[in-house]
């Protein structure tokens, strides 16, 4: 038994003495972990009215193959995203993270076009600019934040921001009378395309809105927002009101009919179980009275005994004939009433009779 745990103890030894994290191997599978760059952002990311640039060092854009091979750490590649980011959802945010890490020195710059130029050109926004600027201040891939972004990006804005790369997903995006606002940056090689998330958008968001307009109207009207606030009618108030009411009824109907089949469930229980138990005391009644009564229960056993003592109590056994007799006791003489004369008797004892005759005669006579 010594040796095969004097081998464990030292594969054990080896395998703490491996190069893998908590003593593991190579083999055992276990990756190795990923190294971390920062602990965390504690602050939104700053306007670009609020970063000072070194304007004294001449602007160089680096080329694709240069970003992808890494910079030095105080030339980070500048990649810029811009968009509207109205009701700013994960789709946004995969989309600024696809953008971060497009190169292994990334800066990002994201763009946010104002209310002015959205309503011109896209239409009305459910959140107004400066709460769509909190937005994207607050994502964690973001350095820096440019208000009042131009919707088509001129060669001058490029070069004031000092940009390298422009981030957007590959669908030729049509607007301003242009077939594909980026085909001039796609042209000038400073396109870097990122993939969109399906089934997320402002546009979704805003058709489920308007497809529960009632639900999310009436819960509105419940938290104590006005009709008017809501842009609600009288008549539809009432109505909101009166289906708050019906729904609460049905609430509670659906309750009692899941209470009720609880309660019922609960009574069949108990029920199969006291006829478990019945049928378990009957069948122990049962066997108990055969027992007792049956063709060969102990009742008759008993019958049988107390009819055989009663019988020889009724019927003793008589003694054997060869046996020698005794004389018996003369009986008492039995005097007829009325009458002086004596049963007949037997020949000898006739003697005797008469004695007993004479005797009675002669106290009748007395008499």
């Amino acid at each position: 038994m010594e040796p095969p745990t004097s081998s464990r103890l030292n594969s054990r030894k080896r395998r703490k003495d491996g190069s893998g994290p908590n003593g593991a191997t190579e083999l055992d599978g276990i990756p190795p972990k990923m190294s971390r760059h920062s602990l965390g952002l504690r602050e939104p990311a700053p306007f670009s009215d609020e970063v000072e640039i070194d304007y004294s060092k001449p602007y160089v854009r680096v080329t694709y193959e240069e970003a992808m091979r890494g910079t030095p750490l105080d030339r980070p590649v500048r990649v810029y995203a811009d968009g509207i980011f109205d009701l700013f959802h994960s789709g946004h945010a995969r989309a600024l993270m696809q953008a971060k890490n497009l190169f292994p020195n990334t800066y990002l710059i994201v763009g946010v076009c104002s209310d002015e130029l959205t309503h011109n050109f896209k239409g009305f926004t459910v959140m107004n600019e400066n709460e769509r600027y909190d937005a994207v201040q607050h994502c964690r891939y973001v350095d820096e934040v440019v208000r009042n972004a131009p919707w088509t990006l001129t060669p001058e804005f490029l070069a004031e921001h000092r940009i390298d790369f422009v981030a957007h997903d590959d669908i030729p995006y049509s607007s301003a009378g242009s077939d594909d606002v980026y085909k001039h940056i796609k042209e000038a090689g400073m396109f870097a395309p990122t993939q969109r998330t399906e089934g997320i958008s402002t546009s979704d968001i805003i058709t489920r809105i308007v497809r529960d307009y009632d639900v999310y109207a009436r819960r509105n009207l419940q938290r104590g927002y006005t009709a008017k606030e809501l842009n609600v009618s009288f008549i539809n108030e009432k109505k909101y009101h009166l289906q708050e009411r019906v729904d609460k009824v049905k609430k509670r109907v659906k309750d009692v009919e899941e209470k009720s089949k609880e309660f019922v469930q609960k009574v069949e229980e108990k029920s199969i179980d006291l006829i478990q138990k019945w049928e378990e005391k009957s069948r122990e009644f049962i066997g108990n009275f055969l027992e007792m009564f049956g063709p060969e229960g102990a009742l008759k056993h008993m019958l049988k005994e107390g009819k055989g003592r009663m019988l020889q109590a009724i019927s003793p056994k008589q003694s054997p004939s060869s046996s020698p007799t005794h004389d018996r006791s003369p009986s008492p003489s039995f005097r007829w009433p009325f009458s002086t004369k004596t049963p007949p008797s037997s020949p000898a004892n006739r003697s005797r009779n008469e004695s007993a005759v004479t005797y009675d005669i002669s106290e009748d006579e007395e008499d």
